[in-house]
């Protein structure tokens, strides 16, 4: 019998994946990820941590915005899990942070264009962690995850600006309690 393994991850005899919980490790995918990780430039507002070391394919990367940025004084935790598929299938992010953004909703969803419509597989995590940095620098209210806070920052960017600054403090909106960073 001959084992199959091609750019979407490990297959077995009859040409399907594999479903072992070693698949991962034995793919195509793995390899890329391992050099991804290996080639990671990051800047220092943003680290990368692995909870369980034996599984490298879900990690946490934390970021902590810049001065100028909605965001300052907050830390925002994201969890990264690479599909079977990677690189011809993007990572999915969920942040585990409650935030009030345009591009994040608040069950932790996360839109970014290079997630969805214009991944490619020369992308990395490199990429996609500097796409969730930019996503401090320059919300895009056109592109909203969540729609109450494009339209705020649409229609009014101080009551944004201040909405935020006391989602920072810990208020509580809609049943959600932000997290107190200031």
């Amino acid at each position: 019998m001959i084992n199959i393994i091609g750019p979407r991850g490990k297959k077995n005899e009859d040409g399907k994946n594999a479903t072992n919980k070693n698949s991962f490790k034995n793919s195509c995918s793995y390899l890329r990820l391992q050099k991804d990780l290996s080639q990671i430039d990051i800047p220092l507002n943003a680290k990368i941590s692995f909870p369980n070391k034996e599984n490298q394919s879900t990690f946490e990367v934390t970021t902590t915005p810049e001065i100028g940025s909605y965001w300052h004084h907050g830390t925002y935790n994201f969890l990264v899990t690479i599909p079977n598929e990677y690189p011809y299938e993007p990572p999915k992010i969920a942040c585990n942070t409650k935030i009030y953004h345009p591009n994040i909703d608040l069950n932790g969803n996360v839109c970014l264009n290079i997630l969805r419509q214009d991944w490619k597989p020369v992308l990395d995590i490199n990429s996609v962690i500097i796409g969730l940095l930019f996503l401090f620098i320059e919300p895009n209210p056109n592109d909203p995850l969540n729609e109450e806070a494009a339209e705020l920052m649409r229609n009014d960017k101080k009551k944004f600006a201040d909405f935020i600054q006391k989602t920072l403090t810990g208020l509580e909106h809609k049943n959600i309690a932000f997290p107190k960073f200031i």
